[in-house]
């Protein structure tokens, strides 16, 4: 029996702007496959015209969901199928006027591909780091807590709510003792902080970077480099805070400087700090509670935004996961 079984059916019919009929059903009608897979209802396409038919609560929250999508393309962005799978969570749990605002708030972006939040939490976060002048970032990989905090910086850097870019990560593999290593100062640090220089170059061109880089308006640089200096009129980003102690961690906070925004992020179940030492991620909220104008955002599963195919291979190996538990218990 379906949890809709006694609801009344309704069929609706929903009119594309023929113009952007193909980016809203994607091609081969890929979008509206994925419509139909993930909601209880049916949906029959014919050029710009699509009927559906379910359940009346299912098929007016399908017509939302196209809503939002045909808004989307209006706007020029590009529709995938992740796209339409975010759209469906976020109508799902939101008002109409509140997934408007959460869908239509782009943060950076280059060349048609634009850098917004994909979920409620990944929203909240970002709201926050716009009402704070110091956010943590709490949470998995792949929740988007460093990509949308640089995403963030790179906006402020743009809008001139800021002069510069401060990027910066413990080095904790060389126990920040650099000059150990062979090579450049440069060579030394690369391995480093290279998720950091990725991920800038989705938001900019990399001519853009070095030119700011060698002008000093863009900084990435390991975590002890920060000792010692007042970071005025700066975004500055400590990502991997979970591998900072507790001294770190105070050190960098205290190095905020007036006109300065700060984000600090990190999973504090994956700490790689050597010999047991306790990280300063882990500890910081309670020695911050309550301090005003700090912020602690928390993204979790819901959060992680992932490529479908790399959902299934995660899902898969679960599943494998649990199959060999459950011989290993039946033996």
């Amino acid at each position: 029996m379906g949890i809709y079984e006694r609801t009344e059916t309704a069929s609706l019919s929903y009119s594309i702007e023929p113009q952007l009929a193909q980016a809203v059903c994607g091609i081969n009608d890929e979008n509206i496959k994925v419509l139909d897979n993930q909601l209880a209802c049916d949906f029959f396409v014919r050029g710009n015209e699509i009927t559906l038919t379910g359940p009346a609560p299912v098929v007016a929250q399908a017509r939302r969901v196209l809503n939002e999508l045909q808004a989307m393309a209006r706007r020029g962005h590009v529709i995938s199928r992740d796209t339409v799978k975010h759209t469906i969570t976020m109508v799902s749990i939101e008002t109409p006027e509140g997934v408007n605002r959460r869908l239509a708030q782009e943060i950076v972006a280059r060349r048609g591909k634009v850098i917004r939040p994909k979920t409620r939490g990944q929203q909240d976060y970002v709201d926050a780091i716009d009402d704070h002048t110091v956010v943590f970032g709490v949470g998995p990989a792949g929740s988007g807590k460093t990509y949308l905090a640089m995403a963030k910086a790179v906006q402020a850097l743009q809008s001139k709510a800021v002069s510069r870019i401060i990027l910066t990560r413990p080095a904790v593999e060389a126990g920040e003792k650099l000059g150990f290593l062979p090579g450049t100062l440069n060579d030394k640090i690369d391995p480093y902080l290279r998720p950091l220089y990725d991920a800038l170059r989705d938001m900019m061109d990399p001519e853009a970077i070095t030119k700011l880089m060698e002008a000093g308006v863009i900084e990435v640089a390991p975590l002890a480099y920060m000792r010692g200096r007042t970071l005025n009129d700066a975004f500055v980003i400590l990502d991997e805070a979970q591998n900072t102690t507790p001294a770190q961690m105070k050190m960098f906070l205290t190095r905020l400087g007036f006109g300065s925004t700060m984000v600090v992020t990190g999973d504090i179940t994956q700490v790689d700090l050597p010999g047991g030492q306790k990280s300063g991620l882990r500890i910081v909220r309670e020695i911050l509670a309550g301090v005003p104008d700090i912020h602690f955002a928390d993204l979790g599963a819901d959060d992680v935004v992932r490529h479908q195919l790399v959902s299934a291979i995660v899902d898969a190996y679960d599943d494998y996961d649990e199959r060999h538990h459950n011989r290993k218990a039946e033996q």
